[in-house]
């Protein structure tokens, strides 16, 4: 939108976006919690232009002041929500700590290629403003505010709620909900004002999942199964979706970035499910589950069955492919959903994962009758753990990918990966029929950093991307 006058930042439509710059650097925050290491997580800044000399390399590493924080997911101070604002601007990367509930506002807009820290809120401030702890989403609004979603109070117990951010200070305003009325659990949010609607999802209770999973915690109802519907003007929940034991653990939740839509997409992941949710005629919302990964029946892991653990899903820009990753088995996979309510395979790859034929696991029973995949070497790098988080080109022909989840449940499933340090890849997409090519050419391993093997996670491209931006 070089060419655009007096316009805010992002793009006016989704579409828009898609002709938009190719990326060429990326921020991923890089994690040392549950490592050996005693160094703090890090901001790092990834070049992924194929012209550049320094091309898949960690070009700067800013390091936060403390340790254990956990960074995990980030977000904007501005997005293509406030386009039409000519005095907004996307130059600040807004990190908040999953563990220790800090939020860093990071300066990326002054040097991108050298973000420097720009601001530090305290856990204190989240605490005793919000009664909220363990920020994890976050997203601009169009009013110059920054949201963030929340997972838990300051005792660890799972509480749904929303921090709000002034968008100038970055100073804790107070909670988005009316006062007593979080939900049971917390997790992503995703708005839509056209339809004065905002969906969040529900991961557990963040005592019950700090350090490792354990399945009995599912059944003592430390785990989320609903999504939550919330009125966009008066901030009140207005209705909840039980999506019942096919519908734990409902993670990353996306609207189709058109904003006239009324449905979207939420990745369940305990047992592998895609539910669709929509408005219906009567003007209240419903869910149905349209993309099924079966649990195959496994002898040398810890349960006699294995989940595929949907962990990250998203949308290309044109809302024509749905993508995410499955983190136990080791697969990417593709969907057209052109028919919305039917989504049809088109692409499938394995990076990695605990069913590689080599490792202690045996399939003794697989309902899609696949072969254990082979390990996944790349430039003669074994990858260790599994693909998890998802960041789509704009014009949608790239997919990266790293295989962190979160370093409680990585050191419990992929111990190797702590050791080594994780990796980031690149998956060259078919955007005709489909279909999914790993790119041997692209590989960012971070088993190699200064500091020691760290812990790479979610993905954001300095212009915004289709999980960060919202169209109104």
């Amino acid at each position: 939108m070089a060419n655009c006058t007096g316009c805010g930042p992002g793009y006016a439509t989704p579409l828009d976006a898609m002709k938009g710059p190719r990326e060429q650097i990326v921020y991923l925050p890089c994690i040392y919690r549950n490592t050996d290491i005693q160094k703090p997580d890090y901001l790092a800044t990834v070049d992924v232009d194929p012209e550049s000399p320094t091309y898949c390399q960690v070009i700067h590493r800013l390091p936060m002041p403390n340790l254990r924080d956990e960074l995990h997911h980030s977000g904007w101070n501005a997005c293509s929500s406030c386009f039409g604002d000519a005095t907004k601007k996307r130059n600040r990367l807004i990190l908040p700590s999953l563990i220790s509930s800090r939020i860093y506002v990071v300066d990326v807009g002054t040097d991108p290629r050298a973000p420097r820290l720009h601001k530090m809120v305290e856990p204190v401030d989240v605490f005793w403003k919000c009664g909220l702890a363990n920020p994890h989403t976050t997203h601009c609004l169009a009013n110059g505010q920054i949201m963030i979603s929340c997972m838990g109070d300051p005792q660890g117990n799972g509480k749904g709620g929303f921090i709000l951010l002034d968008g100038e200070t970055f100073e804790v305003v107070g909670n988005w909900e009316h006062p007593g009325e979080a939900a049971s659990f917390g997790y992503d949010f995703w708005y839509q004002p056209k339809h004065n609607v905002m969906i969040s999802t529900e991961w557990g209770a963040p005592k019950a999942l700090a350090d490792g999973f354990n399945p009995a915690h599912v059944k003592d109802g430390h785990y989320g199964t609903s999504l939550n519907i919330w009125d966009w003007t008066t901030h009140r929940k207005i209705q909840t979706i039980d999506m019942g034991e096919e519908g734990a653990i409902p993670l990353e939740v996306r609207f189709l970035h058109d904003p006239r839509a009324t449905e979207g997409y939420v990745g369940c992941a305990l047992q592998g499910n895609v539910f669709r949710f929509y408005k219906t005629p009567k003007g209240d919302w419903a869910a149905e589950k349209v993309i099924s990964v079966p649990s195959k029946k496994v002898e040398g892991w810890m349960l006699p069955e294995m989940p595929g653990l949907i962990t990250d899903i998203l949308l290309s820009l044109d809302d024509r492919f749905l993508y995410f990753s499955n983190w136990l088995h080791g697969d990417i996979r593709q969907y057209d959903i052109t028919d919305r309510r039917n989504p049809r395979l088109v692409g499938q790859v394995f990076l990695g994962g605990s069913l590689i034929n080599d490792g202690p696991v045996k399939v003794l029973k697989d309902p899609e009758s696949q072969q254990q995949p082979p390990p996944r070497v790349i430039q003669g790098k074994r990858i260790p753990g599994s693909p998890q988080m998802l960041q789509l080109s704009l014009d949608g022909r790239r997919l990266y990918l790293t295989t962190s989840l979160y370093s409680g449940w990585d050191k419990q499933f992929y111990p190797d990966m702590i050791r080594e340090g994780s990796v980031m890849m690149q998956i060259d997409v078919n955007t005709d029929k489909g279909g999914l090519t790993l790119n041997e050419k692209f590989l960012v391993d971070f088993g190699k950093e200064p500091e020691g093997p760290a812990l790479a996670h979610e993905l954001r491209y300095p212009g915004g991307d289709c999980t960060s931006d919202i169209w109104l």
